[in-house]
């Protein structure tokens, strides 16, 4: 074999380990459809973090649809959503303790529930029915919260804290739709 050759195969060789190396350090050569969020927020000693998967409306109907009214929602796509505090919390007339919980939502067109539940789950749905991995037994709580119609169209879900009111709530919003859950 030539000399050119060996090194085309040699540089080829090295290309390739370059090309997977890039791949497996950076969720594959596209832009997921979900991506991976984590939010935090610190005051004084009090710790909170929220991770969940982004999904996009992409021209899709999603509550009533994409996401179905009335039944139980992962909040977010791909793992379950996570949310962590640091210092036990009231929400509505419950505490919730220090800790880790997956958060899970029931959406409707006027209220949406928010459920912190204590397991933590792999993902978020079965792989074989498709059904939320959920488990009753281990809801922490269960707030009902309105829902706020916005102006305008949220493109990726969003989840965040705001305190700019010295009024700390979680919000979630996508498409036309917002809600936010009181902490204190």
């Amino acid at each position: 074999m030539n000399t050119f050759l060996k090194r085309i195969i040699v540089l080829l060789f090295f290309v390739a380990i370059g090309v997977f190396t890039y791949s497996y350090f950076n969720d594959g050569l596209q832009k997921p459809k979900s991506p991976k969020k984590t939010v935090s927020f610190k005051v004084d000693d009090l710790k909170l973090e929220v991770f969940y998967n982004r999904p996009s409306k992409r021209n899709r109907q999603i509550f009533g649809a994409l996401v179905p009214y009335d039944k139980v929602w992962r909040t977010g796509a791909n793992e379950a959503t996570t949310f962590e505090t640091n210092k036990a919390l009231k929400i509505g007339n419950d505490s919730l303790q220090a800790g880790k919980y997956t958060l899970w939502t029931i959406p409707n067109d006027t209220v949406w529930h928010v459920i912190f539940n204590k397991k933590q789950y792999e993902w978020g749905v079965n792989n074989e029915t498709l059904e939320p991995m959920r488990e009753p037994a281990f809801d922490a709580i269960n707030i009902t919260v309105p829902v706020h119609k916005i102006n305008g169209i949220v493109e990726q879900f969003t989840i965040a804290f705001d305190n700019s009111t010295d009024n700390l709530v979680l919000t979630m919003a996508w498409d036309d739709v917002k809600i936010e859950v009181p902490l204190k």
